[in-house]
């Protein structure tokens, strides 16, 4: 694929997480067709910290199809293991108490808006999962995976009135 066919997928990263850490996560985008940019937050003292490791504007329906028509690369198990060679980085801080939890990776379609969470510790039937969701079903988001129900799911959807 010609560099310029690949489409886009913007990495916005914390300035902890280190080129090497998150290049696995890049190369996996790479095999999947995606040219990724990335582009590190400078450190600075926030008034919430964030919620995520790394942020990823992708198209979530072009990504989840190549993800599908990849499987048999094994392109899942690649983001799968580029995403739980993040687990352990946090947002700890010096006056912290207690270490906090590790954070996610976040997929984030640029034009909806919707977030699926992948979380280091998921599964990889999760992975498996993600080439045959239909994002139509989704509103509001995000999207998690319910490791007890083995699916994923967006609460405030399911809570919303339809």
């Amino acid at each position: 694929m010609v560099e310029s066919d690949r489409m886009r997928a913007d990495l916005v990263v914390d300035h902890r997480v280190t080129c090497e850490q998150d290049q696995p996560l890049t190369d996996a985008l790479v095999a999947l067709g995606f040219s990724p940019s990335t582009r590190v937050l400078p450190p600075r003292r926030p008034i919430e910290p964030l919620s995520w490791l790394i942020l990823v504007a992708l198209p979530l329906h072009a990504f989840l199809t190549t993800l599908g028509n990849k499987a048999a690369e094994g392109a899942y198990r690649q983001l799968h293991a580029a995403v739980a060679n993040l687990r352990g980085l946090s947002a700890d801080s010096p006056t912290a108490t207690a270490p906090t939890p590790t954070r996610p990776v976040v997929l984030q379609d640029p034009t909806t808006g919707l977030r699926i969470v992948l979380e280091p510790d998921l599964p990889e039937a999760a992975y498996q999962q993600l080439s045959s969701l239909d994002l139509s079903r989704y509103r509001l988001g995000p999207l998690h995976y319910d490791q007890t129900r083995g699916c994923w799911r967006s609460e405030l959807d399911e809570a919303a009135p339809h």
